[in-house]
């Protein structure tokens, strides 16, 4: 039996027709983008749900073992090299739980969405293409994809269907454009269809972007 995380989760005015999990970067918590739903601008007639986790508290390696939130530990600034295949697996369980548990709820796999930001970003490639079943979208923020060598065989076949959204800041430095850029390339070599922008910031948000995530959620969950 998994414990789940909390989380903190808006619930829709009007019944609930779809879920997006949205999960936090390194050192944050759920609380981090709970404010982006009322910029979202999104019609109630969408009924979303939106589920906010909190990652659990462990040492990252990068930060002198200082204990955080994080998804997965950081062992290299290169974050390509020693990889935390462990620590994104343990997570890999709880967002799976979190997903069986909006499907319990009512929201259909197909209208499910993950997104994340950064190090949840990442989480939401590695979690998403592992479901067996093919969700409604993945949203990746200022991300790249972990452990990409192991995708190919790793990675669930119905997973191919499932519309990707890549957004990346072009001066970038905590996780540089080049490595979204080539991440993408990887998912794309792949067979999965990968939608892609990019914008004139550093590792955060920008009103365009919120602009363009509604657009897409408003697309896909139509």
């Amino acid at each position: 039996m998994i414990n789940l995380p909390e989380c903190v989760i808006i619930e829709p005015t009007l019944p609930c027709r779809a879920s997006v999990i949205w999960l936090h970067g390194l050192g944050a918590d759920g609380h981090d983008f709970e404010s982006i739903v009322p910029e979202l601008r999104l019609s109630a007639s969408l009924g979303i749900r939106f589920i906010f986790p909190h990652a659990p508290h462990r040492p990252v390696a990068i930060n002198g073992g200082y204990v955080m939130r994080a998804w997965y530990d950081i062992n290299h600034p290169n974050l390509s090299m020693q990889e935390d295949a462990v620590g994104l697996r343990d997570s890999d369980r709880l967002i799976t739980g979190l997903i069986e548990r909006e499907i319990k709820l009512g929201s259909p796999a197909k209208r499910i969405v993950l997104a994340g930001f950064s190090q949840g970003g990442a989480l939401t490639l590695y979690s998403g293409l592992r479901y067996p079943e093919r969700l409604g979208g993945l949203l990746v923020l200022s991300a790249y994809l972990p452990l990409a060598e192991k995708l190919a065989t790793e990675r669930a076949p119905n997973t191919v269907a499932a519309p990707i959204m890549m957004m990346h800041g072009t001066d970038d430095t905590v996780i540089p454009i080049a490595l979204a850029e080539r991440s993408r390339e990887v998912l794309t070599e792949l067979g999965h269809t990968v939608s892609w922008r990019r914008y004139p910031m550093a590792h955060s948000l920008c009103q365009k972007e919120i602009s363009d995530i509604s657009a897409w959620l408003t697309q896909i969950l139509t």
